[in-house]
């Protein structure tokens, strides 16, 4: 079977359950954004070592991400007939990790800005197209229903993406570079 099916030359193409529809539909955007975030977890895991403690989560990551862009390709009346089973444990899987994580470092009272090691650089941007996953998410949201499964795992996967690229810093021995205290603690502070 080749590659190519000149299917999509006229600016549309197929989602699950066989719809046809534009290639700038937010549909195809939404999804769009969520395989260049995979992608880009992909390039993380290949900056890691095979047995640094991140493959796992990623890899876990990665392969629910292709379940939950199969959801986001079928028409919420057609979902049922999807075979991919949507885990509605994603959330909490995030969650355990940022907490697991996170105890292991000191509180963050700071906007840091983005970089640091080549692998934390990466899950910065990651982290930032997570964002804009979600929020591709929620205009199709308003327009066909999006599971909240999804939406929740999306906004609390750019939380654990924000939280290993710490962490990443923080297991090198190396420095964040801080912009601003959070100004919600500083008033506390005063």
């Amino acid at each position: 079977m080749k590659i190519y099916t000149r299917g999509g030359d006229k600016g549309r193409t197929g989602i699950h359950g066989g719809e046809r529809v534009d290639k700038d539909d937010i549909r195809i955007e939404a999804n769009g954004t969520l395989d260049e975030l995979n992608s880009l977890l992909g390039i993380v895991r290949s900056l890691l070592s095979e047995d640094h403690e991140f493959q796992s989560i990623l890899f876990y990551i990665q392969k629910e991400m292709m379940i939950v862009m199969s959801h986001v390709a079928t028409l919420s009346g057609k979902r049922d007939k999807n075979p991919n089973i949507l885990s509605d444990e994603l959330t909490l899987f995030c969650e355990q990790t940022i907490d697991l994580l996170s105890g292991k470092m000191d509180d963050n009272n700071h906007f840091i800005l983005p970089g640091g090691t080549l692998v934390s650089s990466h899950l910065q941007l990651a982290r930032t197209v997570a964002r804009r996953a979600e929020r591709r998410l929620w205009t199709l949201n308003r327009q066909d229903p999006v599971p909240d499964a999804i939406l929740s795992f999306i906004n609390r996967l750019s939380d654990l993406l924000f939280i290993l690229a710490r962490y990443e810093m923080f297991s090198q021995g190396s420095m964040e570079e801080r912009w601003h205290s959070f100004l919600y603690k500083r008033k506390n502070e005063l």
